[in-house]
């Protein structure tokens, strides 16, 4: 549960390190000197370097996607504060392991006036009364917490921990500086692999940059792994090569959490691309979507109702298509449910847009929450007991197929209560609903005409 910042058991004395530690492990930045990236906060003036060099760090979340540095950056925290420090893994630990970390530390406070850091990696793991309970801990001093999520903090941590704590957004470490860290540990004799002698064609370097997606983690695993299957030539030398790269690294996991962050960014990417008429960055999306493992239905879904919202009667075709495919995905299933889905996507980014319908809706909505129940109109309601007409219900309805098309009486009944003016569907002219404007054009021409004036709606 509770791990020391360094030692343990079956040590290199040298190196403070165990020999089956993983490189990406060993080769952690051990100051702020030897860290890479993440400038846009730990560059010098910024707040969180600031509070670093001063010493004067409060409760932090550092939020960022796997292999950015933050575990690393909490311990160069701790070491350069001169903090004990202790990891705690949300996996793992529970409530009893918060309150001993919490009791030692007011203890080490009192007794000794030494501050102790916190570190709970994967917070979003904890549920609300294991976050509950570092709380008063936090806001008395007792601890100071820093708390590692890859999950946005402002849905997985509670917003009474998270009012106490700054958050830090890290991102993932540009090319450049993979290819640096990566390079470092090859030429590192101590912690690296500089005693194996390995040396990486420039098309395996390049390829493990780009399948490492940022995660400085995954590249010196997948590096450590290429290394040690590559056997020695009679110089000692190790020439790792591309397929035993790609070997090492499999095909890399698409950074894609379907209950995280990940999901609503995608899909949110997809969706206004679908709005922005961009079919290519649509189909790149849902395909990003799907190769990840995401849920078919779940992706037509979004479809269907983008359809009807964005789409709408601009095209009333679309919610037919988006239907179809959706019934094509529910019948053929993946992998081939694929192909109704990307003509579905490519048919509704191509497609003429209009929110009328959605505007209309909003509208309304503030409407009725604006003016309460209003009473539906005698005229209007339904009359189906002796009791009912005699109280004036259906009374002076107009049936609108007893009137020509041409009859201005067919179009003047009111049909909202009084109070309400209307007004909230207003057509876009696109597409078909262009059709639309100019049949309530007509329409208006000829409930305002006269009995002699009568131009045909049609």
């Amino acid at each position: 549960m509770q791990r020391p910042l360094f030692g343990g058991s079956g040590q290199d004395s040298m190196t403070g390190r165990a020999d089956s530690e993983p490189l990406a492990s060993r080769m952690r930045p051990r100051s702020l000197d030897e860290f890479v990236g993440q400038e846009h906060v730990l560059a010098s003036g910024k707040a969180l370097r600031r509070a670093i060099d001063t010493g004067r760090l409060g409760s932090i979340i550092l939020w960022g996607p796997p292999g950015c540095g933050k575990t690393t950056l909490a311990r160069i925290i701790a070491a350069s504060a001169g903090a004990e420090f202790v990891s705690l893994s949300a996996v793992s630990a529970g409530v009893a392991d918060l309150r001993k970390v919490i009791d030692d530390a007011g203890r080490r406070l009192r007794q000794f006036n030494r501050r102790t850091i916190v570190l709970i990696d994967e917070i979003h793991r904890f549920n609300k009364a294991q976050q509950d309970s570092v709380l008063h801990a936090v806001e008395q001093g007792t601890i100071t917490l820093i708390g590692a999520t890859t999950e946005n903090p402002s849905f997985e941590v509670n917003s009474a921990l998270l009012s106490r704590c700054r958050v830090f957004t890290l991102r993932p470490h540009r090319a450049e500086h993979v290819e640096l860290l990566i390079k470092r540990a090859l030429a590192d004799p101590e912690r690296g692999l500089g005693a194996l002698q390995v040396e990486l064609a420039p098309n395996a370097l390049a390829a493990l940059v780009a399948l490492a997606d940022g995660d400085v983690r995954a590249a010196l695993n997948g590096v450590e792994l290429a290394a040690t299957a590559t056997t020695a030539d009679a110089d000692g030398r190790r020439l790792v090569t591309l397929s035993t790269i790609e070997d090492a690294m499999q095909r890399r996991a698409l950074l894609y959490d379907r209950a995280g962050d990940q999901h609503y960014d995608i899909v949110s990417a997809f969706i206004k691309s679908l709005r922005g008429s961009d079919p290519d960055a649509a189909v790149y999306w849902m395909a990003r979507m799907l190769e990840a493992g995401e849920d078919p239905l779940f992706v037509v879904r979004r479809m269907v109702i983008l359809a009807a919202e964005d789409v709408g009667l601009a095209d009333p075709q679309a919610l037919v298509v988006a239907i179809a495919a959706q019934q094509a995905v529910h019948f053929v299933g993946m992998p081939e449910g694929y192909l109704p889905m990307a003509e579905a996507a490519i048919y509704l980014a191509t497609a003429p847009k209009s929110n009328s319908a959605l505007t209309a809706y909003s509208r309304a909505r503030a409407e009725i929450e604006a003016g309460g129940n209003r009473p539906v109109p005698l005229h209007l309601r339904n009359a189906p007991t002796s009791l009912m007409k005699s109280m004036g219900y259906g009374k002076g309805y107009e049936y609108a197929h007893d009137f020509t098309p041409d009859d201005p009486r067919g179009y003047r009944q009111r049909y909202l209560p009084e109070g309400v003016s209307g007004g909230f569907y207003e057509p876009r002219v696109a597409g078909y609903e262009a059709k639309i404007v100019e049949r309530m054009r007509r329409i208006a021409e000829i409930r305002n005409a006269s009995p002699s004036e009568r131009p045909d709606p049609r």
